[in-house]
C-alpha cells in the first residue's frame, strides 16, 4: 500500500473537493453560521514537540475557534508546565484559553494554589475535572482532605468569581459509573455547582451521543453538551485511548482502518472522511458546537473544518451567541 501513496494523494484531494461541493448543497450550509468549534492541546514534553505545537497554534488559529483548552498534569512539575503552556498559548493565540484543572491526586490546598495561580495570571475560563486516580492508590486516601468530586471543584472555582467553567461527561458511561443515569446525575450536580458547559469524552457511536443528550435534557440538564471529536492520527494509539476511557470503537472502524497505520496518507484520507461525516451528522441533529481533541496536530482538524465550511468565513465571534450564555 505504501507504493500507492502517489495515486492516493491525488484521490485525497479529489475526495476533499467532492465533500466540499456536497456540503455546499447540504442542510449544513444553512446553519453553519451558528456552529462553533474549540480545540484541546496538551503541554509538550520537549523542544520538538513545542515547535509542533506552535505550528498547530498558527494553523488552527486561522480557523477562529470559540476557545482553546490546555490539559493539566497531576504532578507538581506537570502542573507548572501546564501553567506555562496556558500562558504561552494565550500570548500567541487571539482566542480565549481555558485551563484544565484536576483534583483527584492532590490535596485541597494544592488545588486551591493552582487555581489561584491561574486566576492571578488572568485565566477566566476553566475545564474542571476529577482526573484519573493514581494507579494502585486507595480512593479513600486520595479523597481525604481534597475535593472528592469534580462538582466540588466547580463550586470552588465559582466561589472565586463569575468564571466560565467547562466540565466533562461521558456519553458512553464513565468507567467507574454503574450506569448512564449515574453520569447524568453527576452532570446535574456539576450544573447545580455552576458549570456553564459540558464537553464529552470522545466517541465514535454518534447515536449513543444523541441518546445521551436527549436523556440528559429530559433529566433537567440545561447547559450545552458539546460533543468531543477525536480525529484518528494513529488507529493503534486511538484504540489504547479508547480502552482507557471506555469509548467503544465499532467493528466497522476496525475493518476500515486495518493495516492503515502503515499507509499514513490513506489513513489520513479515511480518518478525515470518518470524522467529517460524524461532525456533519451531529450538526444535522442540532449540535452547535464541536470540541476537537487535536493531539497537538493540525492537519486533520484543519481538513475536517475546511470540508464542513467552518472557519473564519463563518463569522462566529463570541461563544455566548452560540451557546446562549452570557459572557463577561
Amino acid at each position: 500500500m505504501k507504493e500507492m501513496t502517489g495515486p492516493f494523494r491525488i484521490n485525497l484531494q479529489e475526495t476533499f473537493e467532492r465533500l466540499r461541493r456536497r456540503r455546499r448543497h447540504s442542510p449544513i450550509v444553512s446553519i453553519r453560521e451558528n456552529v462553533a468549534m474549540s480545540f484541546e492541546f496538551f503541554p509538550p514534553k520537549d523542544e520538538a514537540a513545542e515547535r509542533r505545537l506552535d505550528r498547530t497554534l498558527d494553523a488552527l488559529g486561522r480557523l477562529e475557534p470559540a476557545f482553546v483548552s490546555v490539559t493539566y498534569g497531576a504532578g507538581g512539575s506537570a502542573r507548572d508546565r501546564s501553567a506555562r503552556v496556558v500562558s504561552h498559548v494565550a500570548s500567541r493565540f487571539a482566542r480565549p484559553v481555558a485551563a484544565h484543572l484536576t483534583c483527584a491526586s492532590a490535596s485541597r490546598d494544592e488545588v486551591d494554589a493552582a487555581l489561584d495561580g491561574f486566576i492571578e495570571a488572568g485565566v477566566r475560563r476553566f475545564v474542571a475535572l476529577r482526573g484519573d486516580l493514581p494507579a494502585g492508590a486507595e480512593r479513600a486516601a486520595i479523597e481525604r482532605g481534597g475535593y472528592r468530586r469534580s462538582h466540588e471543584l466547580v463550586a470552588a472555582i465559582r466561589r472565586r468569581g463569575d468564571f466560565e467553567v467547562n466540565v466533562g461527561t461521558y456519553p458512553e458511561k464513565h468507567p467507574d459509573s454503574v450506569d448512564i443515569r449515574q453520569d447524568i446525575d453527576a452532570l446535574l450536580a456539576k450544573q447545580d455547582a455552576g458549570a456553564t458547559r459540558a464537553i464529552t469524552q470522545f466517541f465514535f457511536d454518534t447515536d449513543c451521543f444523541l441518546r445521551f443528550r436527549d436523556q440528559a435534557v429530559a433529566a433537567g440538564v440545561r447547559i450545552p453538551i458539546v460533543p468531543g471529536v477525536l480525529p484518528i492520527h494513529n488507529f493503534g494509539g486511538t484504540r489504547r485511548f479508547a480502552d482507557g476511557c471506555g469509548a467503544v470503537i465499532p467493528a466497522w472502524m476496525d475493518e476500515l482502518f486495518a493495516g492503515l497505520d502503515e499507509a499514513p496518507e490513506v489513513r489520513d484520507m479515511v480518518a478525515t472522511t470518518v470524522a467529517t461525516e460524524q461532525c456533519a451528522r451531529l450538526i444535522e441533529h442540532g449540535v452547535e458546537h464541536i470540541h476537537f481533541y487535536t493531539l497537538n496536530r493540525f492537519e486533520l482538524t484543519t481538513a475536517i473544518c475546511d470540508i464542513l465550511g467552518l472557519g473564519p468565513r463563518r463569522g462566529v465571534g463570541d461563544i455566548s451567541r452560540v451557546d446562549g450564555l452570557k459572557r463577561a
